[in-house]
């Protein structure tokens, strides 16, 4: 999923620009930030441009806003700071809304929520996706992330191993050198279906823990900046009435991503 694209993504280098009609150009302009290296949600592809969920998400709200958005990938250990330094205006980037990130940054209502998982190796002795049964096991988890907290407070005794990006955990995880590995579970399901996640199993799904997953991911704005907030959580509720969402969610994924 990343590391050859991942290194090459930064925020300098990577600005895609969307033009929703002749309307929008004559209206608003946005700079959305992104990863780019979270397929099935945002990826920056070989030929320069960003796919999936959450781009198509972001294209259908600036076109419900009319507004002009342009696309910025940036490091996610970066994404906040960066947001903070206005070098762009909205975080479009699986999210998760928490409290500790409320205090950097105010957030739109949800547009998605699905729940952390466990991927092992295919020929792992590890058969539950318990603390217990992790016990002892290195699990791997990418950094700055809701799910290498969730590790680091529920998994307390397994040797938790933090990496930049998921590609470098997978591949730590594809090579034996990490017993197991956390993560949304559309994302690791999404993997194990490319020919690098034919190495691996899912273990299963893991409880949410309200305070640390949050409620669901995002968009999150600047502190403050509460007419761009209001306006997109309009446009998420508009697109969610006149079935927009619904058609990106299904050329994604074949259940409802938003949740209950």
């Amino acid at each position: 999923m990343r590391i050859s694209r991942r290194l090459a993504a930064t925020a300098s280098a990577a600005v895609f620009v969307l033009m929703a009609g002749v309307a929008m150009a004559e209206g608003e302009k946005v700079v959305i930030g992104t990863e780019g290296a979270y397929p099935p949600f945002n990826n920056l592809e070989s030929d320069g441009t960003l796919t999936g969920f959450d781009i198509d998400i972001a294209k259908a709200l600036c076109e419900e806003m009319k507004a002009e958005c342009t696309f910025v990938t940036q490091d996610w250990d970066g994404i906040i700071p960066a947001l903070i330094a206005k070098k762009f205006d909205a975080i479009v980037a699986s999210m998760s809304i928490t409290e500790e990130r409320k205090q950097q940054v105010d957030f739109t209502n949800k547009y998605y929520n699905t729940p952390p998982a466990i991927v092992v190796p295919k020929d792992s002795p590890i058969t539950e996706a318990t603390a217990a049964a992790l016990s002892g096991k290195a699990l791997g988890a990418q950094g700055s992330t809701t799910h290498s907290n969730y590790a680091e407070a529920h998994m307390k005794d397994s040797e938790v191993k933090l990496y930049p990006t998921a590609d470098e955990y997978k591949l730590d995880l594809a090579n034996g050198r990490i017993d197991a590995a956390i993560d949304d579970v559309v994302v690791l399901s999404e993997w194990l279906k490319t020919e690098d996640g034919a190495c691996c199993k899912l273990l299963g799904t893991l409880p949410i823990d309200p305070v640390i997953n949050g409620e669901g991911a995002g968009i999150a704005v600047r502190k403050g900046d509460d007419a761009l907030r209001e306006k997109l959580n309009k446009a998420i509720e508009a697109i969610r009435a006149n079935g927009k969402y619904k058609q990106i969610n299904e050329k994604y994924f074949p259940f409802d991503v938003y949740g209950s």
